[in-house]
């Protein structure tokens, strides 16, 4: 059972190693995003969603291990989302004629920012909108 928490411009959801949880965080985003009332770029957000999940899935979390779906109302209107996760891989930039990797490039094109923070163990991968 995946766990989640929410609170009025917060919520979290804490994914399993597996592979339905992709889909999983995509519809707790859409539901988020919907009580939030952040239609207008619901689409590139859930994207974005979808693949910082995808990598952690893929490449940050150790067999028996989760990831942690962050999504932040901050208090200057921006929406933050989060993936937490335990593995000591370092995403990066690919080239875009890769035939596989892309997905930060997505999150880079479609966020108004983006970064990597420090986790013990782990990372953070984040991306932020601006409110329209």
């Amino acid at each position: 059972m995946d766990k989640t928490m929410q609170h009025e411009d917060l919520r979290e959801l804490f994914c399993r190693r597996e592979r339905r949880s992709v889909c999983l965080a995509r519809e707790f985003t859409r539901e988020a995003l919907t009580a939030w009332d952040w239609d207008a770029q619901a689409d590139d957000v859930t994207l974005c969603v979808s693949e910082l999940a995808t990598n952690a899935l893929v490449h940050g979390v150790p067999p028996g291990r989760g990831y942690l779906l962050r999504l932040r109302l901050t208090e200057d209107g921006t929406l933050r989302v989060e993936v937490h996760d335990s593995g000591d891989g370092k995403p990066c930039l690919r080239d875009p004629d890769d035939e596989s990797g892309r997905g930060l490039l997505l999150v880079a094109a479609l966020a108004d920012r983006w970064g990597i923070g420090p986790r013990e163990p782990g990372k953070v991968v984040w991306c932020e909108f601006a409110r329209p």
